[in-house]
């Protein structure tokens, strides 16, 4: 009660009442005991009147800049937030918060909330079902062993896991754990069953969960690329390469890119995870792409070219 009325000033029995989800009755009882604390609290009968501190009185945040109070409500994405558990806890504290800041920093740090939103997962995705996530997470607070049965390839094996932690990417969740004193990453939504342990494990000295999420991310992505494909790129083929590849097949393709010739086309080598899988990539990068080799891929272009033209070359089907 005492956050509410320094955050938003004066505010009814009622409204009190139903924003703690509490009576009214209640609501004076409690006011009278923040009184008796020596809280300045005092209320104003009549239809314009209501509960209020005395002006002035507030807990300040000290040595807390404009940015630093912008950036601690950009900090809590409240949709992973509340999967986790904790989007109660997210509230009260930005209430909290809040009630502490000064005026003029308190509506700097409101009009953040207006203006900018984080949705993590991309577009036309579902998220996954993670019915297991809020175990999993007090499973990582408290450094307990965990019992799985993991789905993979249509198979469910049972794993003893110790979860190190819990990483979201791309609106999908993802589990860090030691299996057998090695570390691996586990996909949340294929969890069937979680067992929370008594028996606690001890973390690795000096890991660290960021760096080893971007190392795995990167030798994964890496470990795809099992193939090579020569191929010739126009300018704008060399521009598209962000949009038409993978992230790690467009980095190294551009890397790769040799001087241009007479016609400003250039020479690249796209790593790609197999031939059946480049022929889409290369086609989306359309006329502007020929490839060299290896000769598999040109003839299943040609085919796939030659089909195109006559689907399109042909008579109109209305």
């Amino acid at each position: 009660m005492l956050l509410l009325l320094q955050t938003r000033g004066r505010m009814t029995a009622a409204a009190l009442a139903e924003e703690l989800e509490v009576s009214v009755r209640t609501i004076y009882r409690d006011l009278g005991a923040l009184g008796a604390a020596g809280v300045p609290v005092y209320t104003e009968p009549g239809p314009h009147g209501g509960c209020q501190l005395v002006d002035g009185y507030r807990t300040r945040l000290t040595g807390l800049t404009q940015p630093e109070a912008e950036a601690l409500f950009m900090s809590g994405v409240s949709g992973p937030m509340a999967e986790l558990g904790l989007g109660t806890v997210l509230a009260a504290a930005q209430l909290k918060v809040l009630a502490a800041l000064p005026p003029e920093l308190r509506s700097r740090a409101t009009r953040v909330r207006e203006r900018f939103h984080l949705d993590t997962p991309g577009w036309f995705e579902v998220g996954d079902d993670v019915p297991h996530l809020q175990e999993i997470a007090a499973a990582v607070w408290d450094e307990r062993r965990i019992v799985v049965d993991y789905e993979r390839a249509g198979s469910v094996t049972q794993r003893h896991l110790d979860p190190l932690g819990l990483v979201l990417k791309g609106g999908t969740w993802y589990l860090v754990a030691q299996h057998r004193g090695r570390t691996r990453t586990y996909r949340v939504s294929r969890l069937r069953r979680v067992s929370v342990g008594e028996e606690r494990f001890t973390r690795p000295d000096g890991f660290d969960l960021a760096d080893h999420w971007q190392a795995s991310s990167l030798a994964f992505e890496e470990s795809l690329l099992r193939e090579e494909v020569v191929a010739r790129l126009s300018p704008d083929a060399l521009a598209a390469l962000p949009y038409a590849l993978e992230p790690a097949a467009a980095r190294a393709a551009r890397a790769s890119a040799g001087a241009p010739d007479a016609d400003g086309w250039v020479r690249v080598v796209i790593p790609t995870e197999s031939i059946d899988y480049a022929e889409g990539e290369v086609l989306k990068l359309g006329a502007g792409a020929e490839v060299l080799e290896p000769p598999e891929l040109r003839r299943k272009l040609a085919a796939t070219a030659r089909h195109l033209a006559a689907v399109y070359g042909g008579k109109t089907h209305g």
